[in-house]
């Protein structure tokens, strides 16, 4: 039973491993966490555009998926201008609000390095079907079975959680008490759903243990993960990103390590 969509296309990006993508959003991470200036995650993200628009994506699509990290980045960036370490020329200064120029150079790097760091992973996150990964992360990296069919089963039932909140809503309505009192509502609901989400995964691990997927003998895969050139390909294009982003902040005199902060 698939309960989530699963990710296709006829771009390439969705016939890559997704274990090459993981380490992609990965390589390209680490990179930009190092250091907190704006041209490392400026550099980062203006290569990261280019190469959007080979995701796959429609704009449409590409903004809704991507609205989280729309959200926290300013988010992230006018707490930091607010709150942030004060130094240099003082803007504006208010009880513990205080805006000085060191305050917005980090609320910029901030801002760009939320973009650069959420926007590929999640563009790339999309792009994978969750039994790819599952193939992928037991034959590629030879992680436990168990625990990989066990996550692969969990993420399966999270398209339900949408489906199980709109038939609880649904029957409160029905039944008279879904007109009024929304926080006791919400918070009756939310209950609701948590019991019924460890009685679904109870029966889901009784069901998966009576057909063996716990047994430890090695398990053979309906279908083979290949990891060949354009897994790598896209590993390198990441590493290639990390490396311009990071050799234009040192060039430039930009670079700020984390551990000097």
């Amino acid at each position: 039973m698939s309960i989530l969509t699963p990710a296709a296309g006829p771009q390439l990006v969705y016939r890559i491993n997704p274990v090459a993508k993981l380490a992609t959003a990965m390589v390209i991470s680490i990179a930009l966490v190092l250091s907190l200036d704006w041209v490392s995650a400026g550099v980062a993200l203006a290569c990261e555009a280019v190469l959007f628009f080979w995701a796959g994506l429609s704009p449409k699509r590409f903004f809704l998926r991507t609205l989280p990290v729309w959200i926290a980045a300013p988010t992230a960036a006018v707490t930091v201008l607010l709150y942030g370490r004060p130094s240099g020329r003082t803007h504006f200064h208010f009880l513990l609000l205080h805006v000085t120029d060191g305050s917005i150079d980090l609320a910029i790097a901030t801002l760009l390095r939320v973009l650069a760091i959420g926007l590929p992973a999640v563009v790339l996150f999309v792009t994978i079907d969750p039994t790819d990964l599952a193939d992928g992360l037991a034959q590629t990296l030879r992680l436990p079975s168990r625990f990989v069919l066990g996550a692969l089963g969990g993420l399966r039932l999270v398209g339900l959680f949408v489906q199980d909140w709109r038939s609880l809503e649904l029957a409160r309505r029905a039944r008279g008490l879904g007109d009024e009192g929304r926080v006791r509502r919400f918070a009756s609901q939310a209950f609701s759903l948590l019991v019924l989400s460890i009685r679904r995964g109870s029966k889901l691990a009784t069901a998966m243990e009576a057909r063996g997927f716990g047994s430890p003998t090695r398990r053979t895969w309906a279908r083979q993960s290949r990891f060949g050139g354009q897994e790598v390909a896209l590993i390198m294009v990441g590493v290639a990103v990390a490396a311009a982003s990071v050799g234009t902040s040192v060039s430039t005199g930009h670079w700020n390590f984390v551990a000097n902060q």
